[in-house]
């Protein structure tokens, strides 16, 4: 196994840590989208050539990476809220770290780090978007287009809600967390991939921006071509960078 990672499990989940060489004392919280996956002995973020880019670069510039499998399919579950709390605390109390990390979403991954800037903001220090899932209840309602896609959605919820496909189809907003998207002064940026379309970034990206520039909280949005980009690891490490100037 590699001395630079460690595999290890939180409440049944595997997770993984990634060292760097020479550590910066920042950590990098990453929360996945549908296709993430850690397990025993590798993860999707590990096998992805894309993913595997950014992963290398933050190592080389010194942070310390982690993410667990999170229930898989979790569509911003409140158990998920919980077990991704319980990574961060678990790993602040292993690592020489600085004690507000910054956290790398993806996708669905979002919508727990949109709930993490609510419930520890104190703790974090900047958070970078890619290709977010913002507005769930939006997101179902577009799907609801294709019967295909809209039905393999609903079994989705009703496992990362626990409830059975008949409460998804009826009473599925009463489980859908209530996010605020007003109340953080976290510093944020969206990275958005122009030929992504599986969150619109008309629903999401845009309504997001639109709140936080009402507020004067005005988060900027990149465009971008693909993960493999060498660019785009390096303008989500200089946005981090940014952020770190204040201990």
């Amino acid at each position: 196994m590699d001395q630079n990672q460690r595999f290890f499990q939180v409440d049944m989940e595997w997770s993984v840590i990634h060292l760097p060489e020479r550590p910066n004392g920042f950590g990098v919280l990453i929360i996945g989208d549908k296709n993430n996956f850690v397990d025993k002995y590798t993860s999707f973020w590990m096998q992805n050539p894309g993913r595997k880019n950014i992963i290398e670069y933050l190592q080389k510039e010194g942070y310390t990476i982690f993410y667990s499998n999170l229930y898989g399919v979790h569509w911003g579950s409140s158990k998920a809220l919980k077990l991704a709390v319980q990574l961060c605390h678990m790993t602040m109390k292993r690592e020489i770290l600085n004690e507000r990390i910054h956290i790398f979403a993806e996708g669905m991954g979002a919508l727990v780090a949109l709930q993490l800037m609510n419930k520890i903001e104190n703790k974090i220090r900047s958070v970078a978007l890619l290709n977010p899932c913002i507005d769930l209840l939006a997101h179902i309602e577009y799907e609801k287009n294709n019967k295909f896609f809209y039905k393999r959605l609903i079994k989705e919820l009703a496992a990362a809600f626990e409830i059975n496909d008949k409460e998804a189809m009826i009473d599925l907003e009463r489980y859908i967390p209530n996010i605020d998207y007003h109340s953080p002064n976290t510093p944020v940026r969206i990275w958005q991939n122009t030929t992504d379309k599986t969150y619109q970034p008309e629903i999401h990206t845009r309504m997001y921006k639109e709140i936080r520039q009402s507020e004067s909280k005005q988060p900027i949005v990149s465009y971008h071509v693909n993960e493999k980009a060498f660019g785009l690891s390096q303008s989500i490490c200089n946005f981090y960078k940014d952020h770190e100037k204040q201990l």
